[in-house]
């Protein structure tokens, strides 16, 4: 904690009074949403394992990785590259309104055309027509992501929106889980309860839009939306990529293995999730809008505020990761509820692969923030096109302790190429 409060001032510092003020906002508005996040779960994974039981849990967890591909295909690469363009003009109003409408149109599109893919496999899949009625619940979650405008809110740097609705949703999510979900009979419920959160969300997240911002939607020209899906291609690619060797590895051990193995599985990776994201991640959205803006101003001053902030990042994990190892057999009997060894060794090899994706977290930012997004996107397609093969042997051979190794050998292997590539890049 002490090196989390010594990077956030030297973040301080280093910016203007107005920038100090801003950043420092959403530094806290994100973080209020991660120690959410980091708290209901505590109190949510336990009860839900152990009431709908690994099997369950497993195939819930199984059609969330699936849908999740469907949320990939509608945010495109816009949580970047829409957010950089609202952030660069987001004082001309014509502009903003130019580029929310444009985007609103490709995702809706988007989410369209995922619709009908959806429809498609579960028709023509046995494996998925059998549950058909989960994926279909579950795919409210799409709709609700396509329509909540993160990329809006970070762009204006008006973070406090997206902390307020989400802490609102985990809430009413976590009250509902508790008071509804009684027994492995009522898995469906729970798929039910995340798509009406995240569509209720959506809907908030868009009349705050029009209501506070004075923003309208209008209808764009073909030309000018193939341009912003132009612009998000090579971060949308880098996303396919990433999700490639992360969102798959519980997709395949799904594929490959049954329920109760993959609900083992998850939750390694859901406790490794929340010890990725909690607190940096908050740190990270906030910083990159206003990283942008410095970056068009001054590349030196910008290049050396990343190098310090990964610096104390780097300090932050050598102290917690070490713990979280040590203390797994706990954790995981305290969220499960008995002793599964497997689950352990696969969350300690995941929070090895933390400790790389820590130490590379504003390394890889800053190749956005530079606009090296084909950079960025080579890197996550040539470990992509290594590591989903991967995946599937170490899980075909070691079941799904094999996702989490072969997760520690690709995540190593993004490390050292940005470390190199980022040190070679003259600012």
């Amino acid at each position: 904690m002490r090196s989390l409060v010594k990077l956030i001032k030297k973040t301080y510092r280093m910016a203007g009074p107005r920038e100090r003020k801003v950043v420092l906002s959403n530094v806290l508005s994100l973080s209020g949403l991660q120690a959410i996040s980091y708290i209901l779960p505590i109190i949510v994974l336990p009860y839900l394992f152990r009431v709908i039981g690994p099997e369950k849990f497993g195939l819930i967890s199984f059609a969330q990785a699936f849908v999740q591909y469907f949320i990939i295909l509608t945010d495109y690469g816009f949580g970047i590259s829409a957010t950089r363009e609202i952030s660069l003009y987001r004082h001309e109003h014509r502009r903003v309104r130019e580029i929310f409408s444009a985007v609103m149109i490709a995702k809706i599109g988007l989410a369209l055309i995922s619709l009908a893919i959806l429809s498609a496999i579960v028709y023509f899949i046995p494996r998925f027509r059998y549950d058909w009625m989960l994926y279909v619940i579950s795919f409210g979650a799409v709709m609700g992501s396509t329509l909540f405008p993160v990329w809006f809110f970070q762009g204006t740097e008006k973070m406090k929106y997206i902390a307020d609705l989400n802490i609102i949703g985990s809430i009413v999510y976590a009250v509902s889980i508790l008071f509804l979900v009684k027994g492995p009979q009522d898995y469906l419920t729970v798929p039910l309860i995340q798509s009406t959160v995240s569509l209720v969300t959506g809907v908030l997240g868009m009349y705050i839009v029009f209501s506070h911002f004075g923003v309208r939607f209008e209808f764009q020209k073909y030309a000018i939306v193939r341009t912003h899906l132009k612009a998000g291609w090579d971060i949308f690619l880098s996303v396919v990529a990433i999700n490639a060797y992360t969102t798959t590895r519980i997709f395949t051990v799904g594929l490959l293995t049954n329920n109760t193995l993959t609900g083992l599985y998850s939750i390694a990776e859901k406790i490794a999730g929340v010890v990725q994201t909690f607190p940096l991640a908050s740190f990270s959205q906030a910083i990159f809008p206003r990283l942008s803006k410095i970056y068009h101003k001054n590349r030196p001053k910008a290049f050396k505020m990343m190098q310090q902030i990964q610096r104390i990042t780097n300090q932050i994990s050598t102290v917690c990761l070490p713990l979280c190892f040590l203390f797994a057999p706990w954790i995981v009997r305290m969220v499960c509820g008995g002793e599964y060894p497997a689950t352990v060794m696969s969350l300690r090899l995941l929070l090895i692969s933390v400790c790389f994706i820590s130490a590379n977290a504003f390394r890889v930012q800053f190749l956005l923030v530079a606009g090296k997004t084909d950079v960025y996107s080579r890197i996550h397609i040539m470990m992509a096109m290594m590591g989903l093969p991967l995946i599937f042997l170490f899980i075909y051979f070691y079941s799904y302790r094999g996702a989490a190794a072969a997760t520690v050998i690709i995540e190593a292997g993004i490390f050292f190429i940005t470390y190199f590539t980022v040190k070679r890049l003259k600012f």
